[in-house]
């Protein structure tokens, strides 16, 4: 699978997909979804990497899901190394 065969669209969906049925108390690694859309083949997977921090960080700003390190949610503009996903609380019911 090309990286380029992938769209924006399908890392939203699998990101939103994988961190959903986790609940917000759980995340998921950015190859979670990687290898999701592209298997377990590293030198496939791994070139989908870009794509996944910048639909993350796009899905972060949008309050979609939070993206954490080391337990703690991050600046979407400014962070760096390891991070996970997970999907954002649902606002309380009014």
């Amino acid at each position: 699978m090309a990286r380029d065969a992938v769209t924006a669209e399908a890392v939203e969906d699998t990101i939103l997909a994988l961190t959903t049925q986790l609940g917000p108390e759980k995340t998921i690694c950015p190859s979670d979804a990687a290898r999701a859309l592209a298997g377990n083949d590293p030198e496939i997977w791994r070139r989908l990497m870009p794509d996944i921090r910048r639909v993350a960080i796009r899905l972060m700003k949008e309050g979609r899901v939070l993206i954490k390190r080391k337990g703690r949610v991050v600046d979407p503009d400014d962070f760096r190394g390891v991070y996970r996903i997970a999907v954002a609380p649902s606002p309380p019911e009014a």
